[in-house]
């Protein structure tokens, strides 16, 4: 799940603390998500599991690799963001679920993006720990989009680069040892996650005129190849 700084377990005299606090923050979630769950959605069951294996996974790398003494506001919000993206999972098995709180939802999951990040450079709390959890947060909110769009026919198979680009790059490094190596930090990277993610977003909404959405996610499905492509040679390069 999350890869950067933790190639090699960390040694600092506290190892537990970080951990504990983000359990403390899970389960306060957790019971928060259950709550939703079984409050709207047809199968509210999948949510929590989904979340609670989350957070043993970010509480297991937080306990071998978080580099800081405190887990922080910065991760916490991350989880909530993670929180939400489960949440959204179980709404694709509701059929009767709303378009507009599914779209609601995914804004808030979009717009706290912004947050974390800045959270934790201002509290000097940023890592490679925390700069993963974030990316793959994102990448399962850009694969619910997709599906969610899919189901409601908003747009086509190009959809699915948007939303799955980053678990085809996953499973490619199993063929191709060369693209496990660190990439350099990306303005481009960055940017274009982010008008993926606005694009997916933009085409849950049933006001998007069809010719719209479809410019739109043709657009975005280029961009996202052309910047994958842009990493893939370099890493190829780089291991040759």
């Amino acid at each position: 799940m999350i890869r950067g700084d933790l190639r090699a377990p960390l040694r600092l005299k506290d190892r537990s603390a970080p951990a504990h606090q983000a359990l403390r923050v899970s389960v306060c979630l957790l019971a928060v998500l259950s709550l939703a769950s079984f409050g709207t959605l047809g199968a509210p069951l999948l949510p929590p599991a989904i979340f609670a294996a989350i957070a043993l996974i970010v509480a297991h790398y937080t306990l071998t690799y978080y580099p800081h003494g405190e887990f922080g506001l910065c991760n916490a919000i991350t989880l909530i963001r993670a929180a939400i993206v489960a949440f959204l999972i179980g709404a694709l098995f509701d059929t009767a679920f709303s378009v507009w709180l599914f779209f609601e939802l995914s804004v808030v999951a979009f717009a706290l993006d912004a947050v974390d990040g800045w959270l934790a450079r201002r509290s000097g709390l940023a890592s490679g720990f925390g700069a993963r959890f974030d990316m793959e947060t994102d990448s399962g909110l850009a694969a619910v989009l997709a599906v969610w769009i899919l189901m409601e026919g908003t747009a086509g198979p190009e959809v699915l680069v948007l939303g799955f680009a980053r678990y085809w790059f996953l499973a490619a490094m199993v063929a191709l040892p060369a693209l496990r190596a660190e990439l350099p930090a990306s303005f481009r990277r960055k940017a274009v996650c982010v008008f993926q993610i606005g694009t997916l977003i933009a085409l849950i909404l049933p006001v998007t005129p069809p010719s719209v959405a479809l410019l739109a996610a043709m657009i975005a499905a280029m961009l996202v190849i052309w910047s994958f492509a842009i990493d893939i040679v370099w890493l190829l390069r780089r291991g040759a």
